[in-house]
């Protein structure tokens, strides 16, 4: 049985294997049921028991060493038919991935970002969750302004207030709490309001707000600034009216239109049928804000704007219902792919 055992590991190691037939008829004639290995086992019954000790360790010996080899050439062989299926044809034509797009509202984020950039504006960003002094108190909110309602703001926290930031004004307060004049910034980025959803609003929203603090800023530069933005933002025949209006953090405030680019002047359900949309108020910031933010209101004057980036991406690319930007639908999205 010793003797047949080291002939049979011989064979075993001289065997050769090139193939994927070659492999199986070594896995058949060695280790199949009933392969040389399996009668060994077979016959192992008919050895002398002082012998079986160390005959069995041979068979064990003997059966790995075919397993072994049978692993060792599978892999090779697997390996070798993989590299062939994997050559590359450079004759066939190129396959190119299919490029996503950007969405609308980051579009116009950023073209609100370069267009105020090339006037010197900077970038600031803050927290989306803020304390009652940088959401309403710093900026002039009384105790009794309806905005500190549950109707309008969304609270995590009472006493002391912790809300979900209903503008980006209050990046403008930190930047003001923490940078001397001049101070020429813009802050983009999420607001939330407990409003009715519809075409025209929604309970989360995006804001551009601007800010631009110095030695003798006055309405005029308002002005020129927003109408600047509006030519570059919806083209040269764009016009511009400002109404008054109030904001607890500017004086005097008012109100922003610009010619409606969807119907011409016409009338829609957009513009209300006035041929003009509201795009963002503005004003000259309150003293009393600088006041609260450690900066001289007797030596410094500033302007402050606020917009909603859905409202000018709905006015720039004519889309009717705002809604349209939150649903995810790709058939909608795709055609901004060429908009990157």
């Amino acid at each position: 049985m010793q003797e047949k055992i080291n002939q049979i590991l011989k064979e075993i190691e001289a065997y050769k294997i090139e193939t994927q037939e070659e492999l199986e008829q070594f896995r058949i004639k060695f280790l199949a049921k009933k392969g040389i290995v399996a009668d060994l086992f077979d016959n192992f019954k008919n050895v002398a028991a002082e012998q079986r000790k160390e005959i069995g360790q041979k068979l064990n010996d003997l059966k790995i060493n075919a397993q072994e080899k049978l692993n060792i050439y599978k892999s090779t062989i697997e390996n070798s038919v993989t590299s062939s299926s994997e050559t590359l044809d450079l004759s066939l034509p190129s396959d190119f991935n299919e490029l996503g797009a950007r969405h609308p509202l980051s579009i116009v984020r950023n073209e609100i970002i370069s267009i105020f950039s090339r006037i010197g504006f900077t970038v600031s960003e803050g927290p989306e969750i803020e304390n009652d002094w940088h959401n309403f108190s710093a900026l002039n909110f009384p105790e009794e302004h309806p905005a500190r309602d549950m109707q309008d703001t969304f609270f995590i926290e009472k006493s002391p207030d912790v809300a979900l930031r209903t503008h980006t004004s209050s990046v403008q307060v930190r930047v003001m709490e923490s940078t001397k004049p001049p101070i020429r910034t813009i802050s983009p980025g999420r607001v939330f309001r407990n409003e009715a959803i519809s075409a025209r609003a929604h309970c989360i929203f995006h804001q551009v707000e601007g800010l631009y603090i110095d030695k003798n800023v006055s309405f005029a530069d308002l002005k020129q600034t927003l109408l600047y933005f509006s030519k570059e933002m919806f083209g040269e025949k764009t016009q511009i009216r400002l109404r008054p209006s109030y904001f607890p953090f500017t004086e005097p405030s008012a109100e922003m239109d610009i010619s409606c680019d969807i119907c011409g002047g016409a009338g829609c359900n957009i513009c209300k049928y006035s041929g003009w949309v509201e795009i963002l108020g503005c004003g000259m910031v309150d003293p009393n804000v600088l006041e609260n933010c450690g900066i001289d209101s007797k030596t410094y004057t500033g302007f402050a704007f606020g917009m909603g980036i859905e409202r000018i991406t709905q006015q720039k690319y004519k889309t009717k219902d705002l809604r349209m930007y939150f649903e995810n639908d790709v058939r909608f999205l795709r055609q901004f792919e060429q908009a990157l």
